[in-house]
């Protein structure tokens, strides 16, 4: 039996990264899967992916800032495999400068797709899980960048913080309704993204971690898939760090 048997799983940014690493485990746990993305292609050729690999898949194209779009996304997971269950609100753009350089729509931008999209999210899966009756879990991706800040990067250390006030104010709501609300800060990670850091930037960050290394997405999916399932059933409102220690 897997801990996510018989649910269904809407996960946003999950073309790629580890918005997709998250899809592929939550499905190897038996959820249904949706994912939403703004690349429509993505999306769906990482659907096409899962299948192969047996998970029960779909895909549709969501910008999270869209209201109306999220409604659609959670609701396609209703037309294809049933109601949401699990709503994993990961979607997530950079847009790095200082602050004296950074421009007022990079700001917005970042706090909009980050912070905007994960209230959207919030709000349209949890109608859906209080009409279903049956709770639910929502896990909102935030970052270590959250809690310390990194320089460059006022706007997504801002939406990242945002987040986990967003986690706990939601989580106090929505607990009546056996909804749970539960955020993931990740550290360093290894993704295409970070591996792209000039050598010397990645040792520095490296040197900060007690474990000694740089984490898996693989390990950020696990943690969601513990918050997810009925392991977390008496979890709410918290935030986990997935850094290796880093930041303590």
């Amino acid at each position: 039996m897997g801990l996510l048997d018989g649910r269904n799983a809407v996960i946003t940014g999950g073309a790629q990264g580890i918005g997709f690493e998250i899809a592929g485990v939550l499905g190897a746990a038996g959820a249904s899967v949706v994912l939403g993305d703004i690349n429509e292609d993505a999306a769906a050729e990482a659907a096409e992916r899962l299948a192969k690999n047996g998970v029960a898949a779909a895909s549709l194209r969501c910008d999270v800032t869209d209201e109306d779009e999220v409604a659609t996304l959670v609701a396609h997971c209703a037309d294809t495999f049933g109601p949401v269950g699990v709503m994993v609100n990961n979607a997530g753009i950079t847009r790095d400068a200082t602050l004296r350089k950074m421009a007022v729509s990079d700001f917005r931008a970042v706090i909009d797709v980050h912070l905007t999209g994960a209230w959207n999210g919030t709000r349209h899966a949890a109608e859906a899980m209080r009409a279903h009756g049956h709770g639910g879990s929502i896990v909102n991706i935030s970052s270590i960048a959250g809690k310390v800040g990194n320089f460059g990067q006022t706007n997504y250390s801002a939406a990242k913080a945002g987040l986990v006030g967003l986690t706990k104010a939601s989580a106090k709501e929505l607990a009546k309704a056996g909804i749970r609300v539960n955020a993931v800060q990740p550290g360093l990670i290894r993704t295409a993204m970070t591996e792209a850091m000039p050598p010397a930037a990645w040792d520095a960050k490296l040197a900060e971690i007690p474990l000694g290394r740089a984490g898996e997405p693989a390990e950020v999916a696990q943690a969601v898939l513990f918050l997810a399932s009925d392991m977390a059933s008496y979890v709410t409102g918290a935030v986990l760090e997935v850094t290796g220690g880093r930041y303590m």
